[in-house]
């Protein structure tokens, strides 16, 4: 069987990435599989962090790819195709997180002669924009199967297109960052005092992920609890920091406000209690397999597909509403809660969600699909 991964692949940096790179590594124990990725991913114009490269920081895996795509030249999606079509696969493989995509996958899709399936991390963008809808629903109707990383994602799918044919599977753990450390030793790098209470807010910032409410949160938590964020931001910072001031928890926040850095992950991760996602929309999020792989808990708000990824587990705790009064009492539960208890839990979602039960998943739909 041969496959064509079209995504996002090194020299290219981030959780999709990544993300490609761990699921490639394990079709090719049992397939014939073809990377290939572009040779522009978004114009500069329209990336809101420093860079789309991976750095010496980075720890990535350097899979040997093709670069055939510009999502911003229409002529290259038929030479894509054309490339991908001499190939010959069996399977075209491609993931899709952005409507912006949707023209040049699309259009590559509709050229080959392989069968088609699309891994979504989204349908629907929580950051929504003129053409979302078309550009989604143009790429939607060039696959023949879809990979849901949550119901969320499935529900949005079938109200795009009701007849899609769909496998759900939980966003499996990334695995190659490096071990976690001793936490006293982490916390020691990072400046953050020993007998502190730390919540961790790590990843891209953005403004549906909610750090504004956590931020007010800690105005009514104890002095012995600090918020630690980690991530680079996409969009304007200052409105976080007027909120720091504004709320007077200056004292009471460690910030790192930069992208960070593959090799550094362990330390954050190390350094805390539990990660913190209190987002006020989501469909499903890499953070909290970042998080799983740590054996860190998690404290999630009840939205798109977070919950899924933690109640049936027991996990971590969930938020029922993105409100400050309810991030502060589920925060305090947590400390209550025995550490035990989130520990036997991560034990078990470690259990269902791996890269090789994807990648079967996927070789078993290939061979239903029609």
């Amino acid at each position: 069987m041969k496959i064509a991964y079209l995504s996002t692949f090194y020299p290219f940096r981030g959780g999709i990435a990544q993300y490609n790179a761990a699921l490639y590594r394990e079709l090719e124990k049992s397939a014939d599989i073809k990377a290939f990725t572009f040779t522009r991913q978004y114009p500069n114009f329209l990336f809101p962090g420093k860079t789309q490269y991976v750095t010496e920081n980075d720890i990535a895996d350097p899979i040997e790819s093709s670069a055939v795509l510009d999502s911003a030249n229409p002529l290259s999606y038929l030479s894509a195709a054309a490339k991908i079509n001499k190939y010959e696969p069996d399977l075209m493989l491609s993931k899709f997180w952005l409507p912006y995509f949707g023209p040049s996958l699309g259009t590559v899709a509709r050229r080959l002669k392989a069968k088609k399936i699309a891994i979504l991390d989204n349908v629907i963008p929580h950051e929504k924009r003129p053409g979302d809808l078309a550009f989604a629903k143009y790429f939607l109707n060039a696959n023949d199967g879809f990979i849901c990383m949550s119901n969320e994602v499935t529900q949005d799918l079938l109200k795009l297109k009701p007849n899609a044919d769909y496998r759900y599977h939980l966003h499996p753990l990334y695995d190659h960052f490096p071990a976690r450390i001793d936490k006293n030793e982490a916390r020691a790098q990072l400046g953050i005092p020993q007998d502190k209470k730390v919540l961790l807010f790590f990843g891209f910032i953005r403004s549906y992920k909610g750090l504004d409410l956590l931020i007010e949160a800690m105005k009514y938590l104890p002095e012995d609890y600090l918020l630690l964020i980690a991530g680079e931001p996409y969009g304007d910072y200052n409105q976080y920091s007027k909120l720091i001031e504004q709320h007077g928890v200056k004292s009471k926040v460690k910030e790192f406000v930069r992208y960070i850095d593959d090799n550094e992950v362990a330390t954050f991760y190390s350094a805390s209690d539990v990660s913190m996602l209190t987002y006020k929309s989501a469909t499903q999020s890499g953070v909290v397999s970042i998080s799983y792989h740590y054996n860190l808990p998690v404290i999630v708000t009840d939205v798109g597909g977070l919950k899924e990824t933690v109640a049936p587990y027991n996990s971590g705790l969930v938020v029922d509403e993105p409100t400050v009064d309810q991030i502060v009492a589920q925060t305090k539960a947590f400390f209550d809660t025995p550490a035990s208890v989130f520990a036997a839990g991560i034990d078990t979602i470690k259990e269902k969600s791996s890269w090789e039960s994807l990648a079967t998943t996927i070789l078993n739909f290939y061979s239903e699909l029609k």
